[in-house]
Parts: structure tokens; sequence; C-alpha cells
């Protein structure tokens, strides 16, 4: 198959468009990574908190379930529709 110059230039304008594309959605994701997030208590699982508690030093180390003082990150304002969620610790 023999490519005319119309061909070719069709063919590097497609792959620079699919690039530019592809590093905006990326720009995208990011943006919502950086939305407003907050802390959310009682309602971890165990082994999925986000960090250290006083019984334990380090994310993923909760021994139980929905430990009053373990927390996750979740987008402001989800926390208080989740059952037993709250957004400040409560000590045990």
């Amino acid at each position: 198959m023999k490519f005319t110059r119309v061909a070719t230039t069709a063919i590097a304008a497609t792959g620079a468009l699919a690039f530019a594309l592809t590093a905006l959605s990326g720009t995208a994701v990011a943006a919502g990574k950086k939305a407003k997030k907050e802390k959310c208590f009682g309602v971890v699982a165990k082994g999925m908190n986000d960090c250290a508690t006083s019984t334990h030093s380090c994310a993923g180390q909760s021994k139980i379930d929905n430990h009053p003082e373990e927390w996750v990150y979740v987008t402001k304002g989800l926390c208080e529709r989740i059952a037993g969620g709250k957004t400040k610790a409560k000590k045990s």
C-alpha cells in the first residue's frame, strides 16, 4: 500500500489529537483527586484504614471492623451519609 502525503499527514494529525486528548483526560483525573477530602471515622473494614491511631502506627493495621478511632479519607460531605460515619474520632 502506497501512502500519499495526505494520508501520512492525516495519520500524524490523528495521532497528535489522540495524544492531546489522553493528556487532557489525565489532567482531569488529577484535578478530581484534589477534590476536598475529610476523614471519616468508625466505618473502616479490618485492615483498610488510612493511617495511624492510638493503637497502631500505620495504614492497613486495623484489627477490627468499624473501630471508632479508625478512619479513611472520603469526599467531603460523604461521611455524614454513611451509616455510623463520624467526622470526629471517638476515643475507645
